[in-house]
């Protein structure tokens, strides 16, 4: 029995890593060819370039970005909270649950028009980057209050324990405790919700416009990366057009990392610091 044991977790492994070599492999290939189809456009004039290059539209995604997750990240993880450590189980927490589930099903074109409908009009904000930001925040709220709630579900019941007879308070072993134990499923949600808003283009084209301008402020209109490709694509009739599509893709798979590696070293910053409190 142990022999059989030990070549089924053998071949399980050999399947995993297998899977994961091919996963690797797809996202190393997608990444050659993106670098191999931009033509050479791919320099530092076209990315710092205003007139013929893309600066304005990398300002304006990192305005998007920035600002949307420094309004749902708070809100998230605070409803995380109240939903793993001090709500119950009662009929309206299971109506709220049901809530975020339906949210996170909710096509991104409708969030879109609600933006248009609420940020654009209704608040007077236009066409603009806080529109845009704001609308993309609520968008991205059920990703983030799900997985850290499910982060703080894994955070052994023990730490609390220990932590309530060493005389802290409920709300001091939330934040000394509980959180810190459960920042790399935080970690995880930032980096899904930034993948998401980076990679929305319906609600960004409704709410912050195509404007090719360098954007001062949050209150502007703009046009993010994700919409300047989907432009340059259905534009696109020379070969030319395709290599800046391409070089655009481009960056906009390098933004992405960067902004995901910046995430992990401030979290984990943060989390030092937490843990010797």
């Amino acid at each position: 029995m142990p022999k059989k044991r030990k070549i089924l977790d053998g071949l399980l492994y050999a399947i995993m890593a297998l899977v994961t070599a091919g996963v690797v492999a797809v996202l190393l290939y997608i990444l050659f060819y993106i670098l191999k189809s931009q033509s050479g456009f791919l320099n530092f004039s076209f990315i710092t370039g205003r007139e013929n290059g893309i600066l304005p539209m990398i300002v304006t995604t990192l305005y998007v970005v920035l600002v949307s997750i420094a309004v749902a990240l708070p809100v998230g993880i605070s409803g995380a909270i109240f939903l793993n450590e001090y709500s119950g189980n009662s009929g309206l927490i299971r109506i709220l649950r049901l809530a975020i589930e339906t949210l996170a099903g909710i096509p991104s074109i409708i969030y879109g028009l609600f933006g248009l409908l609420v940020f654009c009009r209704l608040a007077g904000f236009g066409q603009s980057i806080i529109a845009g930001a704001l609308t993309l925040s609520i968008m991205i709220l059920p990703v983030i209050i799900r997985t850290t709630e499910e982060s703080l579900k894994a955070v052994p019941g023990t730490f609390r324990e220990g932590s309530l007879a060493l005389g802290a308070t409920k709300f001091q072993t939330i934040i000394h405790v509980a959180l810190p134990s459960a920042l790399p499923g935080i970690i995880t949600s930032v980096i899904l919700a930034i993948g998401r808003v980076v990679g929305e283009s319906a609600p960004v084209l409704l709410t912050v416009g195509l404007t090719r301008n360098m954007p001062r402020t949050v209150f502007e209109s703009g046009r993010t990366l994700t919409i300047h490709l989907y432009y340059l694509t259905g534009e696109a009739v020379r070969p030319e057009d395709f290599g800046m599509a391409f070089a655009t893709a481009a960056v906009l798979m390098f933004l992405v990392l960067i902004i995901n590696t910046a995430t992990k070293i401030i979290t984990g910053g943060f989390r030092k610091n937490t843990e010797g409190i």
